[in-house]
């Protein structure tokens, strides 16, 4: 008991400086020594995740609870984050998955993960009309992931966004949403979440937009190369206030009506979805260790760029297609290697297909 009464006071501390002087992180110099790029990760707290309600139970937490495991939460996930480990783009892109599967359910589609990875992966390079509405959700919640954070909240990746959700082509609203966006940076943590819920839906965007700007800006507060997709994915979201006829926020449950309880709402899923990120973490951390030590056994000509593919990307298509024109294999050499890596345990196949395979980490 003892040790977790430190850990709370640490990560209290470690939260309030998050929440109220949140510029400090991102004027703080990192240093990543060699030692910390090979340490494994570091398991969640057990107090933390007693610390982290469901949706059900937060009732019975007050707002500085929420804020101490929101704060514990991004925390932790920040120092994987500055890791910057080779397979960081495949987790990335896993998360994005989770998120846009969630933002199709609730726009009443029935295309799951594998629907959307087959939507994306099964279609030409540059083809990006014919992914479908499904897809484009999919490649919304990629280009959060994979595209530098400081282009992310810049009026024409905003439009791009936009579109990729299913709004009607828009530069002006645009523009005025990445300005509204960088008044939002300026203020506190809190502020700046439910903000970001509140400005999309004054614009008509919904919900998984907001989502989608919250997790930018976080990544821009906390000075990440990439952002992390976490809110995205968060299934635990009530009916949107304005279906049921009240000022719109996005964020807040059924019954929820005060600023302060919005906010912890908000605090209390991006503590859920950050530690449902650093457990993927670490089970890819494993699946990607097991893949590099296989590496050296690989002899086919361009093995080695499909391992970083394999580490960069959600899944990969067994067929040369324009992704892997660089490798110089064939589709028949693509297949042999790829069934090598499933022989080896380094990869899993992930459609279920005896045709149009995917593989993964």
């Amino acid at each position: 008991m003892a040790v977790d009464g430190c850990g709370k006071r640490r990560a209290r501390a470690s939260s309030s400086a998050m929440i109220r002087r949140p510029k400090l992180l991102s004027q703080t110099p990192i240093t990543v020594t060699s030692a910390a790029v090979l340490a494994p990760a570091a398991p969640v707290p057990s107090w933390l995740r007693r610390a982290v309600p469901d949706a059900q139970s937060l009732a019975g937490k007050d707002l500085e609870d929420m804020a101490l495991a929101a704060g514990a939460a991004i925390g932790t996930l920040d120092a994987l984050v500055r890791r910057q480990e080779r397979w960081a783009g495949a987790w990335r892109q896993r998360l994005a998955l989770a998120a846009a599967a969630v933002t199709a359910k609730r726009a009443g589609r029935t295309e799951d993960e594998a629907a959307l990875r087959d939507a994306v992966l099964l279609t030409r390079s540059g083809d990006f009309l014919s992914v479908g509405p499904a897809g484009l959700l999919l490649l919304a919640w990629r280009r959060l992931a994979t595209r530098p954070t400081e282009d992310l909240l810049t009026g024409k990746n905003l439009a791009a966004v936009l579109e990729e959700f299913g709004h009607a082509p828009d530069d002006e609203a645009a523009g005025d949403l990445a300005g509204e966006l960088r008044r939002l940076s300026a203020g506190g943590m809190v502020e700046m979440l439910t903000g970001a819920f509140i400005v999309a839906d004054r614009y008509g965007f919904g919900r998984a937009v907001g989502a989608w700007l919250a997790d930018a800006l976080v990544a821009q507060r906390l000075g990440w190369a990439h952002a992390v997709p976490l809110l995205g994915a968060e299934p635990a979201w009530g009916a949107s206030a304005a279906r049921r006829g009240r000022p719109a926020t996005g964020v807040a449950a059924p019954g929820v009506e005060s600023e302060s309880d919005r906010a912890k709402t908000l605090l209390a899923a991006q503590a859920r979805t950050a530690l449902r990120a650093i457990d993927l973490f670490t089970d890819l951390e494993r699946r990607a260790q097991k893949l590099l030590a296989v590496a050296p056994k690989l002899r086919a000509k361009g093995a080695e760029l499909v391992v970083e593919n394999l580490l960069s990307d959600d899944a990969l298509v067994a067929s040369r297609g324009d992704r892997h024109k660089k490798t110089g294999m064939s589709d028949r050499g693509l297949r042999r290697l790829f069934d090598r890596l499933v022989d080896l345990g380094a990869v899993r196949e992930l459609s279920g297909r005896a045709t149009f395979r995917i593989y993964g980490l």
